[in-house]
């Protein structure tokens, strides 16, 4: 069975996308599932403070669940529209925050992206954004499970 691609989109990759990249790709095998997540950023110029190549709060949430980073780090990558063609279904985690990026730079693709409300940093701590995010990634994996199909533009509650 060919594998699926999942697509996690946020703002600099480095955070929020990233987490939701690891953890989906550690959870699916659980799963069942043929789907594989890749992420990638917006506007990586916004991160340009970000220290090394993955937030270390992404790292604690991930050692915390049991999830090695080992040979899985890498630096932010920034969205180009092949990543979109590639992707079976695209992930933004924060609709105030993406819609408009994703709007400006790739206005075609809006209807194919599925918006959740993930805070960053600056409106929540990472423990809850974490969290939610590991939250949203069950709930999908869920609808990926009973083979849901993709509803274009749908925005999440959470």
């Amino acid at each position: 069975m060919k594998s699926k691609h999942l697509l996690f989109l946020c703002t600099g990759n480095y955070y929020r996308s990233r987490f939701a990249e690891l953890l989906f790709n550690h959870l699916p095998p659980r799963h069942g599932l043929s789907w594989f997540a890749g992420s990638r950023g917006l506007a990586l110029e916004l991160g340009a403070h970000n220290v090394g190549p993955i937030a270390a709060d992404t790292i604690a949430g991930l050692a915390a669940r049991g999830i090695s980073l080992e040979g899985k780090t890498r630096s932010p990558l920034a969205l180009i529209e092949a990543d979109l063609v590639a992707a079976d279904h695209i992930v933004a985690l924060k609709q105030a925050e993406h819609f408009p990026l994703i709007q400006h730079h790739f206005p075609r693709w809006v209807e194919r992206v599925e918006f959740w409300h993930v805070h960053d940093r600056d409106f929540a701590l990472p423990k809850d954004t974490l969290a939610d995010i590991e939250r949203n990634v069950l709930e999908l994996i869920g609808r990926l499970e009973v083979k849901e199909p993709f509803t274009p533009a749908i925005t999440r509650a959470r």
